[in-house]
């Protein structure tokens, strides 16, 4: 732990992309000070997403750029103030979302960086919300248009972004499949509120959803990609909607549009980033999670918990599917 009165802090560093037991760096650094429109945070949890680790092995829908401080979600306490810079005070808890940056002892970061969340939330918990609930409001909500009753099938349930889209659709009234890969991960799944739990890996998968939902589902959240995609068409019933939102397996998929038209169907790209500029779309989505999080109906679920220097280490992890809820990094620790 960095005493609070060093110059010094530490922070991972990352100078070539590859694996992350390979490429990231512990190293000790200046403590940065903020320019004019900027905060300092005192960097208390770090939210790590899959596309974080993407970024660190290049593999990301945008190049990386290097060197790469890695993490783009996080949350702490404002402990400086650059010049110009009003609206915020110094013992501040607040969220930030910056793309990069996170896995570091202190941050500086311009103040349109800083992204409100709920009252009551921890810092653990605070980091975890900004990507994955608002990907799930965009994606069931802005985008997927998602109506009381309607049934949604949900990839990766036990997962950050899954236990977030279970507790928005449990919101929004909706039937809910979960797939997992693990009994203990649907589990988790069905604890938040899916009535359906599916293995994943089943080979008589796309009988199984039919059944659960009778007709096909009406919103399949797609993670997966590659040859995933073709069965998650299948599962979807007439006028179904497929919101793409990553592909955790690596592999390209390819669409028949023939099959879209023999039911109606769409298909939708999501990406949080583009979203964030869109005005009013933050505040929009605060109002609807605001009660839901004081009336205790909804609840970052956060995972493992790493120390800094444990970083490369909670990247690989999340690689190899041995985790579940938000993993975090604590760098005060």
């Amino acid at each position: 732990m960095t005493n609070p009165d060093s110059s010094t802090m530490r922070q991972i560093f990352v100078e070539q992309t590859g694996t992350p037991q390979g490429v990231m760096q512990l190293r000790d650094v200046p403590k940065p000070e903020p320019k004019a429109g900027q905060v300092r945070l005192k960097v208390e949890a770090a939210g790590i997403n899959f596309a974080d680790v993407l970024a660190v092995k290049g593999e990301y829908l945008t190049p990386t750029k290097l060197p790469l401080i890695p993490g783009g979600e996080f949350a702490g306490t404002i402990d400086a103030l650059g010049e110009g810079v009003s609206g915020f005070e110094i013992g501040q808890q607040v969220a930030a979302l910056t793309g990069n940056g996170a896995l570091q002892e202190y941050a500086t970061l311009p103040v349109q960086g800083i992204i409100p969340v709920p009252d009551g939330l921890s810092a653990a918990e605070a980091a975890a919300f900004p990507v994955s609930y608002l990907t799930a409001y965009i994606t069931l909500i802005t985008l997927g248009r998602a109506e009381k009753g309607e049934t949604v099938l949900v990839q990766g349930a036990a997962g950050a972004l899954g236990t977030a889209l279970i507790q928005v659709a449990r919101a929004l009234d909706l039937n809910i499949i979960a797939l997992a890969s693990t009994d203990e991960k649907l589990k988790i799944a069905a604890d938040l509120g899916a009535q359906t739990t599916l293995i994943s890996e089943r080979g008589d998968i796309v009988e199984a959803v039919k059944q659960a939902s009778g007709k096909g589902v009406n919103i399949l959240v797609e993670i997966t990609g590659g040859e995933m995609v073709q069965r998650s068409l299948k599962m979807l019933a007439n006028r179904g909607r497929m919101m793409i939102v990553g592909a955790a397996s690596g592999e390209r998929a390819s669409i028949d549009g023939a099959a879209l038209m023999k039911k109606n169907l769409s298909v939708t790209g999501v990406w949080l980033t583009p979203m964030l500029g869109e005005p009013g779309m933050v505040q929009e989505a605060l109002k609807f999670f605001n009660p839901l999080v004081k009336a205790g109906k909804l609840r970052p679920q956060v995972g493992p918990r790493y120390p800094l220097g444990e970083s490369a280490q909670a990247f690989q992890d999340i690689l190899e599917r041995k985790t579940t809820g938000k993993v975090t990094i604590e760098p005060q620790k």
